[in-house]
């Protein structure tokens, strides 16, 4: 045991200090994908397994459910166009710029990281079609996290729910702009240093500000939950709750944003590469 911890202190004291070590642990990585792949089978084949056996009622109920969710949504499809229809004449009033569509490629989970002090995933997709170290990663429902590691077919993604993430956000009501921090919990994000007399409400919906240039403007992060004003204290103690949910989430969409700077070790012809594969999954989907 002392030589195993003596030989972990010196791996993570060489990942700090040599930067060829990382592109070491990115080959290693590399080597270990088909036990990734091998390790996510069973769950396939118990969700397989799971569609054989149902019986016919179960399918004809899961049929009418599904009917009632499309007409829901057709139903907002419908309103949605209005609001962009009026969004756009706002937008041609004020002259101000259209939002660039921004392309990505569809992901699937190969594993969580099973440390409780970490909130991590791997993702299969890599440096072959394109990921690059700090791509954002959504679900269905919002903002998961960040791209920390890249191997030629897989990825490693940290969550927005790790304690060493933060994003930064505003508040969609006003345009307040704060930091979102992780706490190590699934369910509660922490928002910083918000004045005790901030316009801040429970409910309010925190989306990804755009500043820094790592997360394009606009994806939802978190909802407001708590706020506790605090008259003796400069700030107000301010949580909310992560809007997307990694624990449940199997597809995920990693984004190609517009890269104000060149980020180190991707090259130009990297760079335009990974726009191409996004581009033609984008022209790929439905």
């Amino acid at each position: 045991m002392l030589l195993c911890a003596f030989i972990a202190f010196a791996l993570m004291f060489a990942e700090h200090r040599l930067p060829r070590v990382a592109e070491l642990r990115a080959h290693l990585s590399t080597v270990v994908t088909p036990v990734q792949w091998l390790a996510s089978l069973p769950s396939e084949a118990l969700s397989w397994g799971a569609l054989a056996v149902s019986d016919q009622r179960d399918l004809i109920d899961e049929n009418r459910r599904l009917r009632r969710q499309l007409l829901t949504l057709s139903h907002r499809v419908q309103r949605m166009a209005s609001l962009s229809a009026e969004n756009a004449r706002l937008r041609e009033l004020l002259n101000a710029a259209r939002h660039r569509r921004v392309p990505y490629i569809t992901a699937e989970l190969l594993s969580l990281d099973s440390d409780p002090f970490t909130h991590q995933m791997v993702l299969d997709r890599g440096r072959t079609d394109g990921v690059y170290v700090g791509q954002p990663v959504t679900d269905a429902s919002g903002l998961i996290g960040q791209v920390i590691a890249v191997s030629a077919y897989t990825s490693r993604v940290l969550m927005v729910a790790d304690a060493s993430h933060a994003v930064p956000v505003r508040v969609t009501r006003n345009g307040l702009r704060f930091i979102v921090q992780g706490t190590g919990s699934y369910d509660t994000l922490d928002v910083l240093h918000v004045p005790d007399t901030a316009d801040i409400r429970e409910g309010d919906l925190l989306v990804t500000s755009g500043l820094g240039g790592r997360f394009p403007e606009g994806y939802p992060v978190a909802r407001v939950t708590l706020v506790v004003h605090d008259p003796g204290a400069p700030f107000a103690r301010v949580e909310a709750e992560p809007v997307a949910q990694p624990e449940r989430s199997r597809h995920f969409l990693m984004l190609f944003p517009p890269r104000r700077t060149p980020a180190a070790g991707i090259s130009d012809v990297a760079r335009q590469a990974a726009l191409s594969v996004a581009a033609g999954a984008v022209e790929e989907a439905p």
